[in-house]
């Protein structure tokens, strides 16, 4: 764990919700002057099932589409674009209301409100599948909202299976599908393991897909009890594990930084730091520079503070 002293934080580090992508710089801008063309061009023009999805989430950083993407929806009735962004956005929508906080702390206000934007992102989401079949990205998004639905584990990985039978190695869906069997949610230790070990094992040299094992560790590094925690990440399965799955992936030489990189990085970047490797641990920070991303920070604090507390924690200790 990081000493708790008050640390430094770098002038002008913040999170940046596009990775320095461009862009995704230039879709979240466009959303958020209500300029719908031009997201509509760079979402259309950007057809890699992964590549969508990274941007899609992009999406979910930006207040408000909800008020006026009707404008973009009764402009084109034709095209399924404007009810996927819609559709998508409302899932993100939902968590806010919900709050990032556990079921005990959250209020039945919150949950009525999420779980009538929860319903909405699913009507949007389904039509869109009616009307085109093989949008991944909308089946995504259903299997993202299948854990706020509380839909059963069948019907959770009937939505993956739709997915992944139109684009195997699809990252997001993989993550999506990993969250819902954590045991904070709807599965168990077991589980997570069995699932994310299964996927980085038939990942290909240099995808994203292992920052999947380095996810399960920390989340139950988050569950175990707090005097057991540093020994947990610190043995040498976790170590092995968190190394390997690394070499897989950011640290293979087929590995190309792409959009969406960033937060699967930093996976890597907490967890080799909270194993004490930190010469790995090093070397992904020095990957990302001064990337901040809201996930995985947003797990131990403020996401600026939590990054830049640990990238020090990390270099005070490199030889």
């Amino acid at each position: 764990m990081w000493p708790f002293k008050k640390r430094r934080q770098p002038a002008g580090l913040v999170v940046d919700p596009a990775h320095g992508d461009p862009q995704a710089r230039a879709l979240i801008d466009a959303l958020a002057a209500r300029d719908w063309r031009t997201a509509r061009d760079i979402l259309a023009a950007t057809t890699d099932p992964d590549s969508r999805a990274f941007l899609v989430e992009a999406v979910g950083t930006v207040d408000g589409v909800q008020e006026w993407i009707g404008e973009w929806v009764d402009a084109e009735p034709q095209s399924t674009l404007p009810v996927l962004v819609r559709g998508c956005h409302a899932v993100y929508w939902a968590w806010e209301a919900r709050g990032g906080k556990r079921a005990e702390y959250t209020s039945q206000d919150q949950f009525r409100e999420f779980r009538r934007r929860l319903r909405l992102a699913e009507n949007l989401l389904d039509e869109v599948v009616a009307r085109d079949p093989d949008d991944v990205t909308a089946r995504t998004w259903l299997v993202t909202s299948a854990r706020g639905r509380q839909v059963g584990g069948d019907e959770a990985r009937a939505r993956f299976d739709e997915v992944v039978r139109r684009h195997p190695g699809h990252v997001v869906a993989h993550e999506q599908l990993l969250q819902f069997l954590c045991p904070k949610w709807f599965g168990s230790e077991e589980q997570m393991f069995a699932f994310a070990r299964e996927a980085t094992a038939a990942a290909p040299d240099g995808s994203l897909m292992p920052e999947l094992l380095a996810v399960a560790h920390v989340e139950k590094w988050l569950e175990v009890p707090a005097e057991e925690s540093d020994a947990y990440m610190q043995s040498d399965e976790v170590r092995a594990d968190l190394l390997a799955a690394a070499e897989k992936s950011i640290f293979h030489p087929a590995f190309r930084p792409t959009f969406g990189w960033v937060p699967r990085a930093s996976v890597f970047a907490l967890g080799l730091e909270l194993a004490h490797e930190f010469d790995a641990a090093a070397r992904v920070f020095g990957m990302l520079g001064d990337h901040v991303s809201t996930w995985p920070w947003s797990y131990v604090g403020d996401p600026v503070t939590a990054f830049t507390r640990s990238r020090e924690w990390v270099h005070e200790h490199v030889a």
